[in-house]
């Protein structure tokens, strides 16, 4: 072999040392590269508890929905300042199911307005409204077993609908309005 070929097969590391110093630089360097990464992308900002960033109105502001659906068909009817999204720091709540003039809540409204989502197209299988075949194995169970699917859930149907500001009063009038529609 000549010394030209010797020199192409030389190791940049040819002492014991010079290989441990490669081997920890080898742990070293990425270790640091990736905490000024971090540093840098969080940019030393670390919000506290009683930062003003943090309090619950400005944390309720960030998260809340760019959008709400509405299920409610009359025309003319505006929009809430807290769902239009003006800005104002207050969360978007369902409101109480109305009553009827004798004060007993109204089925048809909770329907319409928490229900209808999923009952009206048959979302996640929900049995849609009216339809006689797709309730009548939920009717074998009786009405007791479906006020307590619609009021704890069941399977991919939460409790109350999603709308838990509904009473177990509005749950059972408008299982009865969806139920009366298939008998």
């Amino acid at each position: 072999m000549s010394a030209k070929e010797d020199q192409a097969h030389e190791s940049l590391i040819k002492t014991p040392k010079q290989l441990v110093v490669a081997v920890l630089l080898a742990f070293i360097v990425p270790i640091i590269v990736i905490t000024l990464l971090a540093q840098l992308a969080s940019s030393g900002r670390i919000y506290d508890k009683d930062s003003p960033a943090m309090s619950y109105d400005e944390v309720v502001r960030r998260i809340r929905p760019v959008a709400e659906v509405s299920t409610d068909s009359a025309p003319g009817n505006a929009a809430t300042p807290a769902a239009a999204g003006d800005g104002s720091s207050g969360s978007a709540v369902a409101a109480p199911a109305a009553k009827t003039s004798s004060g007993m809540p109204n089925g048809r409204k909770v329907y319409e307005s928490t229900c209808m989502a999923c009952h009206a197209a048959g979302v996640a299988n929900a049995p849609k409204f009216g339809d006689k075949n797709a309730w009548a194995p939920h009717l074998t169970h009786g009405v007791k077993a479906l006020y307590n699917t619609a009021l704890k859930g069941k399977g991919p149907m939460p409790p109350k609908g999603g709308n838990l500001t509904l009473s177990d009063a509005d749950v059972r009038a408008a299982v009865d309005y969806m139920v009366a529609a298939v008998k």
